[in-house]
């Protein structure tokens, strides 16, 4: 005998039903108003078709004001609903500051029977985030228990979530499995942005020391003052301000596991002394101690910059290069694998809008063709915030160039002494873009409007414009 599946109910509200009253004897809005501290109806043209008494005291409306048939932008510009709207898709317990006050709310559509979206409704549950501490506590309390029993791993990423298919990747996943077999110093190597971080847990993940913690460091962001502490640990009263207990430095902390050092050539050259005796003798000695502390970690460091260069000009010492120069792994830059920025665009638009509650954007042609052509000095982490960019600023349904930025960095004109012709400049800046635009399409005027963003229409205008001229 089979068991019956079991109808989930949908994430929305029943429009039809709201406006005949058929879900209660009170009106169906109201009876909502009383379930929360304020709540707000838009239709399908995002225009307000009801406000509870609540919701207008909230943002200081008066009761007598008609507020029938206005946009909601133009009360609430920071408002989420006509994502709902656009997406059909709820947003539950998220965070809302009206008149400079926090709030909880809930979104959800409106469907006819059909589920068609014929509006959206938000919900007001908190005004007061206080009330919200014993959970939010509760929460806290539940995550440390697990990262003590260790059932959270302290590192975030996997090997896996290296996105790519192009043969680099492919062969960078490869190398990182390998080096994962061996407990000894890795050194990766790649230009600011090409996600070394993102590498180096994965590596630590798929070793043997997976079960300890990972702990990461930049050493171009700390003072060199605080070096020595920060990495070596600091007796009782090294410094004031100290516990009694001391204080235990990242190579302590990361006992068992991984020490992530990221810009390693920012590492002071008093500090690389320290640092060399740790890899060689396994054994940390902290600020203001004379007792040696054995400890058991893998090193993993990595640098933008040319050690070996700066190893010639004696900015870091040798015979600490050659021994973080043990498995050396190169991380090409996004301009050698442009292969893999469409499924890096899948899987970061993916995350940005999940995490920001918005509505599926695409890219557009053009925008797509862009991001191939474009030669992403910041990496993959300029990707993201690209990408990011375009998920805030697009007005339609999908990504554009502009959205992207991609007309921010235009070369600039040098400053001439001279009287300048604009007419002539002008002209001869569109007729470099237009002849660019063909070369590369092969000649197809079509495709070229398209890679100019005009119509086929204004292409030929601006050709026969340009040949008068």
């Amino acid at each position: 005998m089979t068991t019956p599946k079991v109808q989930q109910p949908e994430q929305h509200i029943c429009l039809d039903e709201l406006l005949s009253g058929q879900t209660s004897k009170q009106h169906p809005f109201e009876l909502l108003s009383s379930l929360c501290e304020g709540a707000i109806a838009v239709d399908a043209s995002c225009r307000i078709i009801w406000m509870s008494p609540k919701y207008r005291q909230l943002i200081n409306i008066a009761e007598n004001k008609t507020l029938i048939g206005t946009p909601i932008e133009e009360l609430l510009p920071n408002t989420q609903l006509p994502r709902v709207l656009k997406s059909g898709k709820p947003t539950f317990v998220d965070l809302m500051q009206i008149n400079n006050r926090w709030c909880v709310v809930t979104r959800m559509p409106l469907k006819d029977n059909n589920g068609t979206v014929m509006g959206a409704i938000g919900f007001i549950f908190y005004t007061d985030l206080e009330s919200l501490r014993p959970l939010f506590d509760k929460f806290a309390r539940l995550k440390r228990q697990l990262e003590q029993q260790k059932l959270i791993r302290p590192s975030r990423y996997a090997l896996d979530d290296l996105i790519g298919q192009s043969a680099i990747i492919q062969q960078l996943k490869r190398q990182a499995r390998r080096a994962a077999l061996l407990d000894t110093t890795v050194l990766l190597l790649g230009e600011t942005g090409t996600g070394k971080e993102l590498l180096a847990q994965g590596i630590h993940h798929a070793s043997q020391r997976n079960g300890g913690p990972f702990v990461g460091i930049n050493m171009a962001a700390l003072p060199e003052s605080l070096v020595e502490a920060e990495l070596f640990g600091a007796a009782p009263g090294a410094y004031t301000g100290i516990d009694k207990n001391g204080r235990k430095g990242k190579i302590q902390l990361a006992n068992s596991g991984t020490l992530f050092l990221d810009e390693i050539a920012e590492m002071p050259l008093t500090m690389q002394a320290k640092l060399l005796r740790v890899l060689q003798e396994r054994e940390v000695e902290a600020l203001g101690s004379n007792r040696l502390e054995q400890v058991d970690v893998r090193i993993i460091a990595a640098t933008s910059g040319n050690l070996k260069k700066l190893v010639d000009e004696g900015k870091f010492r040798a015979d600490l290069y050659y021994r973080l120069n043990v498995l050396p792994i190169r991380l090409a830059p996004l301009r050698e694998r442009k292969d893999d920025i469409p499924l890096l665009c899948i899987h970061m638009l993916k995350n940005i809008q999940q995490q920001a509650q918005i509505p599926a954007l695409a890219l557009t042609d053009t925008a797509r063709q862009w991001l191939l052509e474009y030669s992403w000095p910041g990496n993959v982490r300029e990707l993201h915030n690209r990408l990011e960019r375009g998920c805030v600023m697009a007005e339609g349904t999908a990504i554009e160039p502009a959205d992207l930025g991609a007309f921010d960095d235009l070369p600039c004109v040098d400053t001439n002494p001279l009287p300048i012709n604009l007419h002539e400049t002008r002209l001869r800046l569109e007729q470099d873009a237009l002849r660019e635009a063909l070369q590369q399409t092969g000649g197809n005027k079509s495709s070229a409007a398209k890679l100019l963003g005009i119509s086929r229409a204004t292409l030929y205008e601006r050709l026969k414009k340009c040949k008068d001229e």
